[in-house]
């Protein structure tokens, strides 16, 4: 299991608290997404419960997510990165992944990945980059 760890900053926190999390804003946001557009609501449920999650809050509306996909040891997969488009360009986006890196829980894995269409240099400014053996890599995808 994991530890459940707050971030502030400002009239911003994020926490992995599960309870914490809003389900009816977390579907709205991701329907919004390109991602996740048609991703049914007991779908997105049963991904959030099998996941290590972090919620931005500004007061005590919950605004964004990020989702971890994690064995704790040696591999993360990063997905459904999301921030309300209000609070957008507010560099709430780097803050957030920054409390993700920090997360205790998530020191020392071998490997961290993503898939992203459209924000490569965002997450260049964290390390990522683009396969460096694309070839060892497969997927099964039934998108």
């Amino acid at each position: 299991m994991y530890e459940i760890i707050d971030y502030k900053k400002d009239n911003f926190y994020i926490t992995t608290d599960f309870e914490k999390i809003d389900i009816d804003v977390i579907c709205s946001l991701l329907e919004q997404s390109y991602w996740a557009n048609s991703r049914k609501r007991d779908i997105i449920i049963k991904s959030l419960e099998n996941s290590l999650c972090f919620s931005l809050f500004h007061k005590d509306r919950q605004i964004g997510l990020t989702r971890v996909i994690t064995d704790y040891a040696t591999f993360a997969y990063l997905c459904d990165v999301i921030i309300d488009k209000e609070y957008r360009h507010k560099r709430l986006g780097v803050w957030f992944l920054e409390c993700v890196f920090k997360h205790p829980n998530l020191q020392n894995l071998r490997r961290w990945c993503l898939a992203t269409k459209d924000a490569h240099e965002f997450y260049k400014k964290f390390g990522f980059k683009n396969l460096s053996n694309p070839k060892s890599f497969m997927e099964i995808f039934n998108g």
